[in-house]
């Protein structure tokens, strides 16, 4: 029987506890998508969970979507998550990255004025994104991708990964949920691709397996995981037949030996997607649906998961895992503070108060 405050062993992570803080977009980065003073400490105080997975960052200009979100891309902002990392490290911490390039989830304010917003096929992002005021606009057309460009936007996944590594984050997690690019290329309704990699289950799962291969090769398969939500609607997916997709991209990649699966599990009609999962994949599994304390200890007791995450309560707990251990009351969010686009904004953000 797994508990929760027991030590686990993600691939080459070596995590105190089964506690892992989600990524979560908060929009404190610096004016060159760099981590600032308050995103260090921001993470610093969180470092008692077994494992940080850090906010979405864009790998390339091209993956920017969303205002005053950080990148991996650059010297500066290399500089900035070395800081970061020292400071979770130096409080016992672990953490990794979260890569994300959002894809047609874009909107033209937010990224460099020589970026561009490409996807899978030219089919542009219906919900609205929030521009440089936080007032949503609409997303801009995107360019597809020609064949032949594929392997450059894979390439700069995986120089991110190895950027993050030189900033000593302990590995990075493929985002591949939340309708961003990954998510384009898996879900039918967006990937209306005639070559290689659309069409069948096969073909559209073919660049997340070889970005996670690409990126095992590049910095050892037992620091990356990837993060999946079969069957969100969020950002336009519509995919037809999302059991098949998903099944069929976790029996692609189950032979990498990748440190973990991160499951957001959604209500979906006809498949429960943490049996999927455990059906389809036989590496450790984080498990994110809105837990309890009492939800999480029982998925670990029942060996459902080897790890759970906590995204929200994480905002305003920073010492979550004690709060957790001695039974003390979960502070409430403050949700106009979420996103204020400010890197020297502390409000909400790094000013909620420990339980001591």
């Amino acid at each position: 029987m797994a508990d929760i405050f027991a030590p686990v062993r993600l691939g080459e992570l070596e995590l105190a506890n089964r506690v892992v803080m989600a990524p979560m977009t908060r929009d404190r980065a610096g004016p060159a998508d760099e981590p600032t003073d308050l995103m260090v400490e921001y993470y610093r105080q969180r470092a008692s969970a077994g494992l940080i997975v850090t906010e979405g960052t864009q790998p390339s200009p091209a993956g920017k979507g969303y205002w005053r979100t950080p990148g991996i891309h650059s010297p500066q902002q290399v500089a900035g998550w070395a800081r970061v990392a020292d400071a979770v490290h130096q409080a016992g911490g672990r953490i990794v990255m979260q890569l994300m390039h959002v894809g047609r989830a874009a909107v033209r304010a937010n990224k460099a004025p020589d970026a561009e917003t490409v996807a899978p096929s030219a089919i542009p992002c219906p919900d609205p994104i929030p521009g440089p005021d936080g007032v949503p606009v609409p997303t801009e057309m995107p360019r597809a991708l020609d064949t032949a460009e594929i392997p450059g936007v894979i390439a700069e996944y995986v120089m991110a990964a190895r950027n993050s590594r030189a900033a000593g984050l302990d590995g990075v997690e493929l985002h591949c949920a939340s309708g961003y690019l990954p998510m384009q290329f898996l879900s039918s309704n967006t990937n209306l691709r005639t070559d290689r990699y659309g069409g069948s289950a096969e073909n559209r799962v073919r660049f997340v397996a070889e970005t996670l291969a690409a990126l095992a090769e590049a910095i050892g398969p037992g620091r990356v995981g990837f993060r999946i939500c079969p069957g969100v609607p969020f950002n336009g997916m519509a995919d037809a037949d999302p059991a098949e997709t998903y099944a069929t991209l976790l029996r692609a990649v189950d032979g990498l030996g990748l440190a973990y699966c991160h499951l957001i599990q959604i209500p979906n009609q006809g498949f429960d997607a943490l049996e999927l999962v455990r059906a389809n994949w036989s590496g450790p599994v984080i498990e994110n649906c809105g837990l309890t304390l009492e939800k999480a200890q029982a998925l670990l007791a029942e060996g459902k998961a080897e790890a759970v995450s906590f995204g929200y309560a994480y905002i305003a707990n920073p010492d979550l895992v004690e709060r957790f251990r001695y039974g003390t009351p979960l502070a409430k969010a403050d949700r106009t503070t979420f996103y204020t686009g400010h890197g020297d904004d502390a409000r909400g953000y790094t000013d909620y108060p420990r339980a001591d």
